[in-house]
């Protein structure tokens, strides 16, 4: 039996914020889930203070992994009519009060910030190359969680059960949560461990969540485009 595990969750609401380049103003979501929230709902299941050493460690033991988010197409039925789903980005916006300025003083002046959730999106993501007793923890936790999981934001509470299931393989994972239908069938995101096996650099690998000393590292991804919907 391997020493290493698929970890699956399942990412289902009516709302979704997967930021990617949210520091400012704007404050976009991704059409996946970024691998800093998939890696921070692990952390709030597990329970561990943001900025905390066991964090840190926890994250430092999640280095290796590799993060895949498939896409998964959704049907509205009325009768015998049934009809796709299609996810969309909408837009909302906040107001801010004592923000810093660019010269590091505080702001008495509220400030305005727009932000994007997307709307009726599901995904599955699987978590690979997981060492077995963090795995089993992870297990135990995402289905029974120390503190609330969120699909990015507060505001964005998860439809379905977050926890998916632990695998031997992303194959083993795939056929018992994608059905009857191939891989290929669907739209996903994937992880490379080569940088010429990827078509873009993402900057949201967590190594901090300490609010004061956010830390990211990069990982190079490829989406590959469903070849079949029916």
């Amino acid at each position: 039996m391997s020493s290493k595990k698929v970890i699956a969750l399942r990412l289902s609401g009516p709302i979704q914020s997967w930021g990617y380049n949210s520091e400012y103003t704007y404050r976009n979501s991704g059409l996946f889930p970024t691998k800093c929230a998939v890696l921070g709902i692990c952390c709030a299941a597990m329970g561990l203070p943001r900025g905390s050493e066991q964090e840190k460690q926890f994250l430092g033991n999640l280095s290796g992994i590799l993060m895949m988010a498939i896409a998964l197409p959704r049907k509205r039925f009325s009768g015998e009519k049934s009809w796709m789903i299609n996810v969309r980005r909408i837009e909302d916006f906040h107001t801010v009060e004592n923000t810093k300025t660019a010269s590091g003083t505080i702001s008495k002046n509220a400030v305005m910030t727009y932000r994007q959730y997307l709307c009726d999106a599901d995904f599955v993501v699987l978590l690979a190359d997981i060492e077995s007793p963090i795995a089993d923890q992870l297990e135990d936790k995402l289905a029974d969680p120390e503190w609330g999981m969120w699909l990015g934001r507060k505001s964005c509470i998860p439809s379905a059960p977050v926890f998916a299931g632990k695998y031997e393989t992303v194959e083993k994972a795939c056929e018992k949560l994608l059905g009857e239908k191939d891989l290929k069938c669907f739209t996903y995101q994937k992880e490379v461990l080569f940088f010429s096996d990827g078509v873009d650099t993402l900057m949201d690998v967590p190594l901090d969540f300490a609010i004061d000393r956010r830390v990211r590292g990069q990982r190079r991804v490829v989406i590959h485009e469903a070849e079949n919907h029916s």
